[in-house]
């Protein structure tokens, strides 16, 4: 258990990721005006909490064990399905539900079905991911130094 809990790289990772997912809180309350606790954990938003932990993933690992390394090769191709994957694919599902949450409310105004929306907050824009990538890099560099 003590190598897990000294284990710099997944220390530092999980950092990223929190403070992501604390700024992302702290960037929809001022945007909204509206404190939402959820958004600590929801995916979606400003920043990528997903883009921060796999960047600082990629990072520590290279500055720990060399950018040669097996397990850098390996933290930097997960890093980039992860990215991709976060402005790509996850992206057009946020489009996409938010279409059909559009559709849903001009079909069936004063009809009594179902009211339950979509989650339309799913992926994110590319400066999301861009922006979640440097705070992953910061906190990677900072935390193995």
């Amino acid at each position: 258990m003590d190598a897990l809990l000294n284990n710099r790289v997944l220390i530092a990772s999980f950092l990223a990721w929190a403070i992501a997912q604390i700024v992302k809180t702290i960037y929809a309350a001022l945007s909204q005006h509206k404190l939402m606790l959820s958004s600590l954990v929801s995916s979606g938003g400003m920043p990528s909490a997903h883009s921060a932990l796999v960047a600082c993933m990629a990072t520590a690992a290279g500055r720990l064990d060399g950018i040669s390394s097996p397990a850098f090769a390996v933290a930097v191709v997960l890093a980039g399905i992860v990215m991709y994957d976060a402005a790509g694919v996850r992206r057009a599902v946020s489009v996409q539900a938010r279409l059909l949450n559009q559709i849903l409310d001009k079909l069936f105004q004063g009809q009594i079905l179902s009211q339950q929306k979509l989650y339309e907050l799913v992926g994110h824009t590319p400066i999301q991911v861009f922006a979640g990538g440097l705070l992953g890099i910061l906190v990677g560099l900072v935390m193995t130094r």
